[in-house]
């Protein structure tokens, strides 16, 4: 457990559709606490079986659950090591406001053919940035948008880095906290049919499905992820996060697996 005060807390740009979430930051570490059910054992189940996957260890952020004191209440979270490195995190809304001078949520959301929505996206930060490979860096996020059911990805937290020079960089994959139906206080509450709750959950910004998204990144970009976890991976995970009740755990369990079972050509 780490008690943290309000010196501590960090406001940034990186906001979620659900509503502010107790943010920190300490001595390069920063510490999330769960605000509408189980963020944090969102974000290190999903970091975790990221270390069976195909992604370089430098590609993602990973996540360490943590018991957080704030105001004398105790938080369930998680905590992760700052992966900036010098570098500054730009998050692509604020990048495209500073070179373009308005939102790039109101754009995206003007063009409404979303494989055209999702090509605009790629190409302008790409001419913005100098980056290459950005199509194929989307086309990660989406796949594990769709195999965790992530409905929480939106421009505010998918971000590049850049340096003092102007450099920019692909940044680690993060915030992962709106997958799982990790929303338990409205959207998913626990008790509900599992299967019912999934086909509830959608994407924000390139897709009406989680299907759709994949597809359209795929068609544009190839598949550049695969993953190799198992049952037992999942077990092993799910049993050291203490701080969350039986019930959760199950539930999470039975969300990966079946969105194993569905998008089995992502294993190897």
């Amino acid at each position: 457990m780490i008690k943290l005060f309000e010196d501590d807390i960090k406001t940034t740009d990186r906001k979620s559709s659900k509503g502010n979430q107790l943010k920190f930051e300490r001595d390069g570490i920063w510490y999330k606490a769960d605000n509408l059910g189980y963020e944090g054992l969102a974000e290190c189940v999903t970091a975790s079986l990221l270390h069976r996957s195909s992604l370089e260890e430098n590609e993602f952020t990973d996540y360490e659950p943590e018991t957080i004191e704030y105001n004398e209440i105790l938080y369930r979270g998680c905590k992760s090591h700052d992966f900036t490195d010098g570098w500054k995190l730009i998050t692509l809304e604020r990048l495209f406001l500073q070179n373009y001078g308005h939102s790039l949520n109101k754009l995206i959301y003007s063009t409404f053919d979303h494989a055209e929505r999702l090509r605009l996206l790629v190409d302008q930060t790409e001419r913005m940035t100098g980056i290459k490979n950005f199509g194929s860096y989307i086309n990660k996020l989406l796949t594990l948008d769709a195999l965790f059911l992530n409905e929480d990805r939106h421009t505010h937290n998918i971000a590049v880095l850049m340096n003092d020079k102007g450099d920019f960089h692909l940044c680690p994959i993060f915030d992962n906290g709106g997958s799982l139906l990790s929303d338990t206080s409205m959207d998913y509450p626990l008790g509900r049919d599992v299967f019912g709750l999934m086909e509830k959950a959608k994407p924000k910004t390139f897709g009406d499905s989680f299907d759709e998204q994949l597809e359209i990144s795929e068609k544009l970009y190839g598949s550049n992820i695969s993953f190799s976890y198992s049952e037992k991976d999942i077990d092993q995970v799910l049993t050291k996060l203490t701080d969350y009740t039986t019930e959760e755990k199950e539930r999470v369990k039975e969300i990966i697996l079946q969105t194993k079972r569905k998008y089995e050509y992502l294993f190897k």
